[in-house]
């Protein structure tokens, strides 16, 4: 399994205890033997055209007051801080005024799950999740991509 496939967000996942009914959450999985912290290293290292698409984020989303910089932590992975991680999962993500998210990365059986979860606030944070849907999906299926390519590699 080294294509990128859409599956259920493992059961063991600490993000299940934060899931309402009306939030978002998708999961991606591929095949890897990197651990959560290697993986989530890959896959908060954007490549440019996400660097570009964060930058048309930060100019359209200035005037609304979103927050542009993640906030600062000791412990990130790429931009995000990291919220907890164990030997099998890390989660990372952060609250803003329109939508509180976070990604787990998981490692289990040989793979690496990518999973999002996303709480909108208000109408801004629906339309916000609704306009950035195809390149999240884009962007996740991208990430675990080079994930399975870092595990070949090595």
């Amino acid at each position: 399994m080294n294509k990128v496939t859409t599956t259920a967000l493992p059961p063991e996942s600490a993000l299940h205890k934060r899931i309402a009914p009306t939030d978002f959450v998708d999961c991606y999985v591929v095949k890897s033997d990197l651990s959560p912290r290697e993986a989530a290293e890959i896959i908060t290292r954007f490549p440019g055209w996400v660097n570009f698409l964060l930058q048309i984020r930060a100019f359209v989303t200035a005037p609304f007051g979103l927050l542009n910089d993640a906030p600062t932590n000791t412990d990130n992975v790429g931009i995000f801080p990291v919220e907890s991680e164990n030997d099998n999962e890390l989660i990372a993500g952060f609250n803003d005024k329109h939508l509180n998210f976070r990604v787990a990365v998981i490692s289990k059986e040989n793979q690496v799950f990518l999973a999002t979860w996303v709480h909108t606030h208000n109408i801004g944070g629906k339309i916000y999740l609704k306009t950035i849907m195809p390149l999240h999906i884009l962007i996740s299926r991208n990430a675990l991509v080079r994930v399975n390519k870092a595990s070949i590699d090595t």
